[in-house]
């Protein structure tokens, strides 16, 4: 009863924004189910009105400032910096759950971020937020006759460095930009692959985790297969096997033992360029932009998005997250000295 309450406070309070521009760019978010989208912000900040209500207005802000509802139409070109983008800032669609939600996969581990200024890796990231909410999401909807409006996120964590270190100010920026303007996408995370250097970040980082958070993410064993296609859910006092998704569905890194985020033999690599998923986005932003440049002339170049500051307790993450991968950077450095000192 008490969340119905919040809704209703919430509902009123939007319905009395007389700016056009940020009805407008609710509507491009909301795609026809705004009390979905008024839940999630409630949901991000533990059903308080008021926070949830600044958090809302401040992504219609961003919204405007950054032009986001035309950000669909700003594809990179050329199409070999794209593919650039693609090679180095690995996510794709992989297929649907059972229940019809989007296997978005990411290699987390093996993405570089080395091919292109971090503008474009930054825009390339919100443009694949936006084709997920506006594209994706109805068409999953209108495919299983239900309303669609969240993800499964499989995340390989296959080469995973210290060296990932360096890009830790472009990966919390995405982060920050999920967290504030993309709140409650995704509803379960499953990591994959996970090397020792996740799982000594993992124990101090999932302390500092809220709860909702916690729950949803699902650390699996080896890539996954196995737990994936059959996984133990718990009900109250009653144990029983769900089938998440068909086999088909399944990111490549989690098909064949051993396998990671790169293409591996046969098996359709969802992270290229080439993979149905990013073909049909690509064209359908070059679409967009035919349609735009009708209208007005299209800057060429990277757009530049503004980065929200990040809640205190996602800024202590990212800080805790950089800590631990600088000591186990000296301890495997004390480590390699000591092995040479040894041998000698």
């Amino acid at each position: 009863m008490a969340h119905q309450e919040a809704i209703k406070q919430l509902q009123s309070l939007i319905e009395d924004v007389e700016d056009e521009s940020m009805k407008e760019t609710f509507k491009n978010m909301h795609q026809g189910n705004p009390t979905e989208t008024l839940v999630r912000f409630l949901k991000a900040r533990d059903w308080n009105v008021s926070k949830a209500h600044k958090m809302l207005i401040d992504c219609l802000d961003w919204r405007i400032t950054n032009d986001i509802d035309n950000i669909l139409a700003r594809p990179i070109i050329p199409a070999e910096l794209y593919r650039a983008v693609r090679d180095s800032q690995l996510i794709g669609l992989s297929g649907y759950s059972k229940e019809g939600l989007p296997v978005i996969a990411v290699g987390v581990g093996l993405s570089t971020y080395d091919k292109a200024s971090a503008n474009y890796y930054l825009q390339s990231h919100i443009q694949m937020n936006e084709y997920r909410d506006r594209v994706v999401l109805p068409a999953a909807s209108k495919k299983y006759n239900r309303h669609i409006s969240t993800c499964l996120k499989i995340l390989d964590m296959t080469g995973l460095k210290l060296s990932a270190l360096n890009q830790i100010k472009l990966m919390t920026a995405i982060s920050t930009v999920d967290d504030l303007n993309y709140p409650e996408k995704t509803e379960t995370y499953y990591i994959v692959n996970a090397p020792y250097i996740f799982s000594a970040c993992w124990k101090v980082v999932k302390p500092l985790l809220q709860e909702r958070t916690k729950k949803k993410i699902q650390v699996l064993q080896g890539n996954g297969r196995d737990e994936l296609l059959k996984v133990r859910k718990e009900f109250i006092l009653l144990l029983e096997l769900a089938e998440i998704m068909d086999y088909d569905s399944l990111p490549h890194f989690c098909r064949k033992e051993g396998s990671g985020s790169s293409r591996n033999g046969t098996i359709e690599n969802c992270f290229s360029l080439d993979h149905t998923f990013h073909q049909m986005a690509y064209n359908h932003m070059k679409q967009q932009a035919v349609l735009m440049e009708s209208v007005s002339p299209i800057r060429h170049g990277s757009v530049h998005v503004d980065v929200p500051e990040p809640d205190p307790e996602d800024a202590k993450i990212a800080k805790t997250i950089e800590s631990e991968f600088q000591k186990l950077g000296k301890n495997g450095l004390i480590k390699t000295l000591s092995g040479l000192k040894f041998d000698g």
